[in-house]
C-alpha cells in the first residue's frame, strides 16, 4: 500500500510502498478514505512530541472502511489484505464481536488504546492512562491507504456526513468538544446565574445559566466546530487571531462569532471561559485578563510554547487554570451525537495522499481557514 511515512523529526514525510498491516485480535483493518490534517502532526514532525514510534505514518483522524477484523489466530504481521483471505462467514462473525461489520464507515480518534485496568481507565478517564497510545503516534495513523486501529476506540460516523466532512470532527471536533464542555463545568456559570428571590430577600438559588461569554484563542478546524455549537446552545463566542489576520476574524464571524479580534486585543465585554487553542504560552496571561472573577481559562493543546511569568493578580479572584488531555470514548459518543443536531458543518480542503507535505506546511503557514484533509478516494 502507499503511505507517507515519517523516517525522522524535522524531514518531511515519504511516499512509499509498504506492507499492507493485518489486524489482531479485536482489531479491524480499515481501507483509509480520509484523514484530518492536525497541528499535533506538526509537532510530531518538529519533534516537539518527543515519543514516536518511528518510522511512523502519521494522522489521527481517520474516516475509513472496515475491511477485516482480526481473530485469534491473527499475527499482526505485514501482507495482503486478510479481507481477501479469510471465509466470508467468519469474516462476519469476527465483525460482529467487534461491534461493526464488514462494510461500516467508522472514525478513528487521536486515543488509540489504553490498558483498560488501571484506576483512570476503571472510571471513564482512560484519557490519562499511563500506558495510553494514540494514533498516529505511537501507532500508525491515516496517512496511507490501510491502517489498524482497536475496535474499541473507534466510532460510528453520523449519517450525513461525507468522509471529507467527517474527518475534522474526530480530533479537532472531539477533544475541543472536551475543552468545550470543561469550560462550562468548572462552575462559572454557578457564580453569576439567574436567580429567584423570595419576599424575604432570602432564597438566591440559582434557577438557569446565564448565556455565557466564551473566548477561543486560535481560530482554526477545532474553533470553527465549536463556534457552531455554542452558537446552537445560545452562548456568545469571542474570538481571537493573529494580529492582523483579518481572513480568520471574517471566519468567525460568518460563524457567529460576536466579536472577532487579534490576540493582542481585550474582548469588548468580560469573558466568562476561555478555551486557547493555539499552542501559545504567552496566551494564558492575556486569556487570564480576558476572562472574569471565578473564571476559567483551558488549554486545548498537547503542546505549547512555555507560558511566560504573570502576576498573580490575574490569577487570583478565583479564576481557574487548567489543561485537557486527549479525549474519553464518552466525549466521542456525545460530540457524534450532537453534531448531526446543531448541524456542525465542518469546512475542509482535500489534498491527495502525496500532497500531505504541503498540506502540513499550510496548515503551519495559516493559508486556509478551517480544517485539511488527506483524502484517498
Amino acid at each position: 500500500m502507499r503511505a507517507m511515512v515519517l523516517e525522522q523529526p524535522g524531514q518531511p514525510l515519504e511516499l512509499r510502498e509498504v506492507p499492507v498491516p493485518r489486524p489482531g485480535p479485536g482489531h479491524l483493518l480499515l481501507r483509509v478514505h480520509a484523514c484530518g490534517v492536525c497541528r499535533t502532526d506538526l509537532h510530531i514532525v518538529d519533534g516537539e512530541l518527543t515519543e514516536p514510534r518511528l518510522p511512523l505514518i502519521l494522522g489521527h483522524q481517520i474516516v475509513g472502511e472496515v475491511v477485516a477484523v482480526g481473530d485469534e489466530t491473527s499475527s499482526g504481521g505485514g501482507g495482503s489484505p486478510p479481507a481477501a483471505e479469510a471465509d466470508e462467514e467468519a469474516r462476519r462473525r469476527d465483525a460482529a464481536a467487534t461491534g461493526f461489520v464488514i462494510g461500516a464507515r467508522i472514525g478513528v480518534p487521536w486515543l488509540g488504546g489504553s490498558c483498560g485496568v488501571c484506576e483512570y481507565c476503571m472510571h471513564g478517564a482512560e484519557n490519562l492512562c499511563n500506558a495510553a497510545r494514540y494514533t498516529g503516534y505511537q501507532l500508525d495513523g491515516g496517512f496511507a491507504e490501510y491502517c489498524v486501529a482497536d475496535a474499541r476506540f473507534c466510532f460510528p460516523i453520523p449519517a450525513g456526513y461525507p468522509d471529507l466532512a467527517a474527518a475534522p470532527l474526530l480530533c479537532a471536533g472531539l477533544i475541543g468538544y472536551r475543552a468545550y464542555r470543561i469550560a462550562l463545568s468548572s462552575g462559572s456559570t454557578d457564580i453569576l446565574s439567574v436567580s429567584s428571590e423570595s419576599s424575604d430577600g432570602q432564597d438566591v438559588r440559582p434557577t438557569e445559566p446565564r448565556p455565557i461569554r466564551l473566548g477561543f484563542y486560535g481560530f482554526g478546524a477545532a474553533a470553527h466546530i465549536l463556534c457552531q455549537l455554542a452558537r446552537y446552545e445560545g452562548r456568545e463566542v469571542y474570538a481571537f487571531t493573529s494580529a492582523g489576520d483579518t481572513a480568520a476574524q471574517d471566519f468567525a464571524r460568518s460563524l457567529g462569532a460576536k466579536w472577532a479580534g487579534g490576540s493582542d486585543e481585550q474582548p469588548p465585554a468580560e469573558l466568562d471561559s476561555a478555551i486557547i487553542f493555539a499552542p501559545v504560552g504567552a496566551l494564558v496571561p492575556s486569556a487570564l485578563r480576558a476572562v472574569r472573577r471565578g473564571g476559567v481559562v483551558v488549554c486545548a493543546g498537547i503542546h505549547m510554547s512555555d507560558i511566560p511569568q504573570f502576576p498573580y493578580s490575574i490569577l487570583w479572584g478565583e479564576r481557574v487554570l487548567r489543561s485537557v488531555a486527549n479525549l474519553t470514548r464518552r466525549d466521542g459518543a456525545e460530540f457524534l451525537a450532537i453534531a448531526p443536531q446543531v448541524p456542525i458543518r465542518t469546512e475542509a480542503h482535500p489534498y491527495p495522499l502525496q500532497r500531505a507535505n504541503e498540506a502540513l506546511a499550510d496548515l503551519r503557514a495559516g493559508r486556509f481557514t478551517g480544517a485539511a484533509v488527506i483524502t484517498l478516494r
